[in-house]
Parts: structure tokens; C-alpha cells; sequence
């Protein structure tokens, strides 16, 4: 099969279906009309005068994969799993449909993108979000995909907030004032929005509020009663949030047991189970109390675990702690269908502000099984002074809240979610095709004058292709990958951070936290056993011999198709590119050997 077109698993399933059916009918996709060019990319609502033939072609184009017949071994994946080939008969529109993309402006490559994934056009209300709430990514030039850092904040928030801010009089909330009434109000409704945002029955959960996801771990991981004879356990694909409770595990004689992760992350179900059984609490004699915490989505891998784990746990009888850090800006969270026992998450992930401001959403049930280390202002009632002798709050959020609170972004917390809230059902369907696209688009990539491949995606692709609005995906929106020199080495990480930098395209580069994810993708688990405390993350990579992160590309709130093609045309047009790339490297070398 010639190696310029997407001949990968993950040719978009409108085209894959051509070469799989066998038909000689070309597909709209790659044989568009001439009046493609005139596609209507305005935003705003679906029309109702939608074809009926534009719905049924959503619904047909379902899946991503292709049937087992037309799978063969791909000996180029570093995982060596099966990849759906197409067949070659197709090859050819593949080629064309390819050439297309890249060689027509963004407007038409969009129409032809339409045509490929004809579900986005449902998402057109996202279209006008973007438009409307983020016009300083137009007018900075900037293109974002850095969603899994942090979303960006809807522009209507900051105004909200900060009208709000010079009317209102807010006071600690350590007082009966009538400034800390007002902040006591505006927290008590961010907490009730919180947990109708997450579907979380009030009589049984309570929200925490912590300066983030990493505070809401923390409170857990430091309060939580193990003992000798408890277990820990986690995936090894967790941010390091997750691996640092096995501190506290460990320094009160717990077991900790990892679940290994897949080649593309995460973590496989019946692995998981076994490994639940295996440290399972009610195998042994007193029934100590174990904690299972479960990343509810990869940040580096993309993979996304299946929650169904989270209530095998609780039946073993472990406690359970889910990490939606990741997971909460795009995907539907509900505690009443997945009653787990507490759940961490950052507001600035989902809405991009206010920062500083995460919670845990807890049963009360829960929290009253912590035992905290200490308490400080906010969290007793009355506390003996000389002596020992305490009293704590009478409310049970009170109890793990340390401090002041950050009272005076609550109200925008509130705002937020009521925003996030109109939005989220259409993210799983519109990510997903763009997600897709991106990683499709990548992996079909050559270096223009060696013919070479120009990345390897090494992230989990998506799977599943929602096709109606509120139909959750079985993946991230997150492409995570290494650019590769015409040689086929590995390019320096730290040279494509410069070169997007340069073309003003927000990416991040390294393991982003989660070693156990990053090493899993790059098949570098077993170099893990040369790790020593102490040693620099520069220092094993040079005993590794080799970079041990990824770029990574991840998409969120606001993307749209053009913040996709802008990347594309970066790595088209420089990665790619001998006379552009070289240019930028001469640049760079200096800075290089500088930090260096």
C-alpha cells in the first residue's frame, strides 16, 4: 500500500466503508462537488431544513472500526495489536481525498472534512460559542490545544465575574456579618450546583472545596484509616496526584498494588478485576479498610476507564475515589448512577476559571470514616488551649475545608457550570470526530523529501463514533505522539515546543505528570527498574539513552475544525518541510546547548 495517504486503521469511517464494501461508487467525501467551496461554516443552531439523507448518513457511518475480515497485522505499531487495513483498491481516492485536504484552503478542507465526519454539523451551537466567547483567540492569532492543562474561560464569565465583584460587598466566611452571609451564600450555591452538575443526591454527598483536584487527592489520601493489613490500590496510568496517596499507604503498612496498563493506556477490565480480588479486603480475616482510586481519564494516553470498575470495588468492599480532573470538562459525570464514595476535579479544567478553586464531592458516609491529621482555622468549633481537646465544626464540609475558602470566585464557579452545562452534551460527538481527524491526519503525514513518516501517534485513538447528541465516546480528546526526523529518530521534544512556539500554537510537551501513562505508550515500562529516588528526570533519560516524553495535542471547550487544520498545516509546512524545519533548527541549536 503506497505510504502517503491514511492506509492506518483510522481512515475516517466514511471513507474506510468504500474500501471495505468493495464499491465501485465513489463516496461524496472523495469525489466532492464543485460547490463544496461555498460550504456554509456560519454558526449557530442546525437548521431544521437539514436533508433527511444528511441524518441517515450520521447514523450509518457509526463505528470507527472495521470488521475482523479486513484486519491484519501491522508489524509498524509498537503495541503489535490488530489494525483494520484498507484494502488496496482504495488506495488511490485515499491518496486523492488526502491531497485534498492539504492542498485546498481551510474553508474547503472543512467542507471535505463535513462530508468525512457529517455528524459535527450537529455541534453547530459549540460553532457560535466559539465565536462568540472567545474572539481573543482570533484576534491573538493563537491556536490552543492545550485543554487538558486547562480549559479557557468563556469571555461572558469574566465580565459576569467581575460585575459581580464591584457590586457586592463578600466578608470571610468566618463571620455572621452581612458580607460573610453574602459569601456564605454564594458558596452554599456553588455547592448545590456542583452537585446537580454531577448528579449527586444531597442527602447523601456533600462538596469540599480545595485549591484543586491535587487538594481534593490529598484530603483523601492523608485522612484516609489504612492500616497493616490494608491495600492501596491504583493504575499504573494515574497522574502523580493519584501515586503520591500510596505515601500515606505505605507509611502506615499498607499494601499497594498497581494494575498494569495496557500498550495504549489505561487499564484492561478483566486485569482490573483480578487485580481487586487480589488485594480484596474481604479476603482477609478483619476487614481493614482498603481505598481503590481510579482515573476516570487518561491525561497523557487518552484512554478512559471504564467506571462499572469503581462499583465492583465498592461491592469487594473497598472504598472508592474517582479522578474526573480529566474527565469532567467533556464527559457527563453521574454519582447517582456511579455512587462512588469521593471524586476530585479543578474548575479551571472544565471552564478555565476561576483558578485555585477545585472540590471533592464526597458521601458524608465517607468523610465520617477519615480521621484527619490535624484541623486549623475553619475546620473546629472550639479547641483547648493549653491541652488537647477539640471540637469540630458543625458542618461536615467545614471539617475538611482549612482555611478560608476562596469566597470571592465562588460566584463564578456557579456561572460556569450553568455555561459548561449547555455545552457538554455536544463535546463527546464534535471531540470525537476532531480527535479523529487529528490523529488520522498525523500518522498519513510524510517528511517531503525523504517520503519518511513525520509522527507516530502513540495514544489510545477513539473507537466508537457518537452520532447523536449526548452520546458519550469511548475515548478522550486527547493526541499524544512523537514527531520523527526524516531518519526515523525521534525528534527532540524541546525543538517542536520551540517550533509551534514560534508559529503560535499552544501544545505541551514532556510525560505531563504521569509517568506509569507516558512509559506504557512508549513502550518504555521496563526501563523503570533503572529508576533510584533522587535521580533527575534529565539524568534517566540519559541512562534511558532516549526522551521519555510526548507532545501532546488535547482538545477541548472551544475547539473547532480550524484550530485542527492550523496544526496540521504547522507540521505540513514546517515539521515536514527540509528548508523550513532546518531554518528553525539552526535557531534553536543555540538555545539548546544554552539550557543545556
Amino acid at each position: 500500500m503506497p505510504p502517503i495517504c491514511w492506509c492506518s486503521s483510522d481512515a475516517p469511517a466514511s471513507v474506510a466503508r468504500v474500501g471495505i464494501s468493495g464499491s465501485s461508487r465513489r463516496h461524496p467525501s472523495l469525489n466532492p462537488r464543485p460547490e463544496a467551496r461555498s460550504v456554509d461554516t456560519s454558526s449557530g443552531p442546525r437548521s431544521s431544513s437539514t436533508s433527511s439523507h444528511e441524518s441517515q448518513s450520521t447514523r450509518l457511518t457509526t463505528p470507527y472500526q472495521t470488521s475482523p475480515e479486513d484486519t491484519k497485522f501491522d508489524p509498524d505499531t509498537s503495541s503489535g495489536e490488530l489494525k483494520p487495513q484498507l484494502r488496496r483498491s482504495t488506495s488511490k481516492q485515499l491518496l486523492n481525498f488526502c491531497k485534498s485536504l492539504f492542498h485546498h484552503d481551510s474553508n474547503h478542507a472543512y467542507a471535505l472534512f463535513l462530508r468525512a465526519y457529517p455528524e459535527y454539523k450537529l455541534t453547530r451551537p459549540v460553532d457560535a460559542l466559539r465565536q462568540r466567547e472567545y474572539k481573543r483567540l482570533r484576534q491573538s492569532d493563537e491556536v490552543y490545544v492545550d485543554y487538558m492543562g486547562a480549559s479557557l474561560y468563556p469571555e461572558s464569565l469574566i465580565r459576569y465575574n467581575s460585575a459581580f465583584l464591584r457590586r457586592t460587598v463578600l466578608g470571610n466566611t468566618h463571620s455572621i456579618s452581612a458580607s460573610s452571609l453574602q459569601s456564605a451564600m454564594c458558596a452554599n450555591e456553588a455547592r448545590s450546583r456542583v452537585l446537580a452538575f454531577f448528579d449527586a443526591p444531597a442527602a447523601e454527598y456533600t462538596v469540599i472545596f480545595t485549591p484543586n483536584a491535587t487538594g481534593a487527592i490529598r484530603l483523601v489520601g492523608e485522612a484516609f484509616p489504612f492500616g497493616e493489613e490494608s491495600s492501596f490500590v491504583l493504575g499504573m496510568d494515574s497522574h502523580n496526584s493519584i501515586n503520591g496517596i500510596r505515601q500515606f499507604a505505605l507509611a502506615k503498612g499498607a499494601r499497594v498494588g498497581y494494575i498494569a496498563p495496557t500498550s495504549r493506556g489505561g487499564m484492561d477490565e478483566s486485569e482490573a478485576k483480578s487485580a481487586l480480588k487480589a488485594y480484596c479486603p474481604q479476603s482477609l480475616s478483619a476487614d481493614p479498610p482498603c481505598l481503590f482510586a481510579l482515573t476516570g481519564l487518561s491525561n497523557v494516553t487518552n484512554s478512559k476507564n471504564s467506571l462499572s470498575l469503581l462499583t465492583y470495588a465498592s461491592v469487594l468492599g473497598y472504598y472508592t475515589l474517582l479522578d474526573a480532573a480529566a474527565l469532567a470538562p467533556s464527559s457527563k459525570i453521574s454519582l447517582r448512577t456511579t455512587p462512588v464514595d469521593a471524586m476530585a476535579i479543578s474548575f479551571y479544567k472544565m471552564f478555565g476559571f476561576p483558578t485555585g478553586v477545585g472540590c471533592l464531592v464526597a458521601k458524608k458516609s465517607f468523610l465520617g470514616q477519615l480521621k484527619r491529621p490535624w484541623f486549623a482555622g475553619g475546620t473546629v468549633d472550639v479547641v483547648q488551649v493549653p491541652g488537647a481537646g477539640f471540637t469540630t465544626a458543625h458542618e461536615i464540609h467545614e471539617q475538611f475545608e482549612d482555611g478560608t475558602i476562596n469566597f470571592a470566585s465562588l460566584a463564578a464557579v456557579t456561572r460556569g457550570l450553568n455555561i459548561l452545562s449547555r455545552y457538554i452534551n455536544y463535546l463527546p460527538l464534535r471531540l470525537t470526530a476532531l480527535t479523529h481527524y487529528l490523529a488520522t491526519s498525523l500518522t498519513g503525514m510524510r517528511h517531503d523529501v525523504a517520503g519518511t513518516p513525520v509522527a507516530r501517534v502513540v495514544s489510545r485513538r477513539p473507537g466508537v463514533r457518537p452520532s447523536e447528541i449526548g452520546e458519550q465516546s469511548d475515548t478522550g480528546s486527547t493526541v499524544s505522539l512523537i514527531f520523527l526526523e526524516p531518519s526515523g529518530e525521534m525528534m527532540p521534544n524541546s525543538f517542536v515546543e520551540y517550533a509551534s512556539t514560534k508559529h503560535k500554537i499552544s501544545l505541551r510537551t514532556g510525560c505531563m505528570c504521569n509517568p506509569g501513562g507516558a512509559a506504557a505508550i512508549l513502550g518504555v515500562q521496563a526501563e523503570m527498574d533503572k529508576f533510584y529516588s533522587g535521580i533527575t528526570y534529565e539524568e534517566f533519560e540519559n541512562i534511558v539513552g532516549k526522551e521519555l516524553g510526548v507532545v501532546r495535542l488535547s482538545l477541548g471547550l472551544a475547539s473547532d475544525f480550524y484550530d485542527v487544520h492550523r496544526v496540521l498545516r504547522f507540521v505540513r509546512e514546517v515539521i515536514a518541510c527540509d528548508v523550513e524545519r532546518k531554518k528553525l533548527w539552526l535557531e534553536w541549536e543555540p538555545i539548546k546547548h544554552h539550557h543545556a
